[in-house]
């Protein structure tokens, strides 16, 4: 993915953006009446009573403004929630949620197209033909409104929700494990040992990497004739002393602005590049449903069994290797061991001393080593012991204990 097609997308999903579009089209929609009005005969406003349309843009003023305003109330509610039952990273999904977006930018939009309505109404632009054009919006809005809000009240339900917290986790970590079992290097080439050392990139900024410009880093390497050895992945934390990527050709000024300029560093980590983090997500609501203060057993080992259905995904046999989109970048592997190390680690710490959470966590690692992928096998059986180690320390009773024994995994 292009860095521009990577912003504009991050575009979209911002709030601001999709009311001011429907903004946009209602204030379009209530002009059109003006524009069109040449074409329509003015003898039909009568057989359809486009005179009474002035009362529905008052109305409908009036409602819109109310129910946005409760929307948005609505909206910050379950934001707030979400992030006192899971964690404050799920926000960031609700926020970008299509459904909710579109019904406060819909309910906006129909705000101004019903006010400049009025205003152009009082101000005697519209003559018969026109208000034919604005009754004929305004039913066509309306209908718009009615849509929403039923799709609306559907969202209302379970916004928010533990359960729909941990859907849309799921949702996003699967998402980018896919991609990355479809292509495991991004597309670029994997890179195997060390890389050359004949010129680092260093960063200039401090954060956590969102997102790589991978085909820019080929076009500059293929220009020079050289290769681009890539160090840090998205999801990692750089500094000004970490290098970016490593060049066996030797960059002018400009080629090292074009490196550090495919590298988008951010103050907070990003689903869409980084599939480690809906993984840390992930084990985040787990632990925190181990908290003292929730103590919700049952929403830890609805997180296991979620977890084991993402990371199974990396462990699908292939049938062909992926092809070589960027055959100048080379990039380092996801380490299945550091995805079980986000996943299960937290969760058995945190667990240790939960019997119930304890053998779904065992029963999980267990499904993870039937699998048959030998990273896997050799991650699961480390982290099931590791469980185990914890659990010794943890629970006060030898029969509690015994039964963990009796499922973890040989070491």
């Amino acid at each position: 993915m292009t860095r521009l097609r990577w912003l504009i997308i991050d575009l979209t999903r911002r709030l601001w953006v999709r009311s001011t579009l429907f903004a946009v089209a209602g204030i379009f929609s209530a002009v059109a009446g003006i524009v069109l009005e040449p074409w329509i005969p003015g003898e039909w406003s009568l057989r359809i009573g486009a005179e009474s349309v002035g009362n529905v843009l008052h109305i409908m003023a009036s409602s819109m403004l109310a129910v946005a305003t409760f929307s948005l109330t609505t909206m910050v509610s379950a934001y707030a929630g979400a992030s006192n039952a899971t964690t404050p990273r799920v926000t960031e999904l609700l926020i970008r949620d299509n459904s909710a977006q579109n019904a406060v930018a819909t309910f906006v939009g129909s705000f101004l197209f019903s006010l400049v309505g009025i205003i152009a109404l009082n101000a005697g632009v519209y003559g018969e033909g026109g208000r034919i054009v604005l009754m004929l919006s305004t039913i066509a809005v309306i209908v718009l409104i009615v849509l929403t809000l039923l799709r609306w009240i559907d969202l209302l339900a379970r916004f928010g929700r533990v359960g729909d917290a941990i859907a849309r986790v799921e949702a996003v970590a699967s998402s980018s494990l896919r991609a990355l079992w479809e292509q495991p290097c991004y597309g670029a080439r994997m890179r195997i040992g060390p890389p050359p050392r004949a010129a680092s990139v260093i960063g200039k900024r401090i954060g956590y990497v969102q997102h790589i410009d991978l085909a820019a880093l080929e076009q500059l390497a293929a220009e020079n004739d050289g290769e681009v050895h890539v160090e840090v992945m998205p999801g990692n934390f750089v500094d000004n002393t970490v290098p970016l990527a490593w060049l066996n050709f030797a960059p002018d000024e400009a080629a090292l602005r074009r490196v550090r300029g495919a590298f988008d560093i951010g103050a907070t980590r990003s689903f869409d590049q980084d599939p480690r983090f809906g993984v840390v997500v992930l084990a985040e609501i787990a632990i925190k449903a181990l908290s003292p203060g929730i103590n919700d057993a049952g929403t830890a080992i609805t997180t296991l069994s979620t977890l084991n259905r993402v990371l199974a995904i990396l462990a699908e046999p292939r049938e062909q290797d992926s092809e070589i989109d960027y055959p100048h970048v080379f990039v380092p592997p996801m380490a299945v061991e550091d995805l079980f190390e986000d996943a299960f680690s937290p969760i058995s710490q945190s667990g240790a001393g939960d019997l119930a959470v304890g053998i779904r966590l065992q029963k999980t690692l267990q499904s993870m080593h039937r699998l048959g992928h030998p990273a896997f096998r050799a991650a699961a059986r480390k982290q099931s012991q590791l469980a185990l180690k914890r659990a010794r320390l943890a629970l006060p009773l030898d029969e509690d204990f015994k039964r963990l024994e009796a499922l973890a995994l040989a070491d």
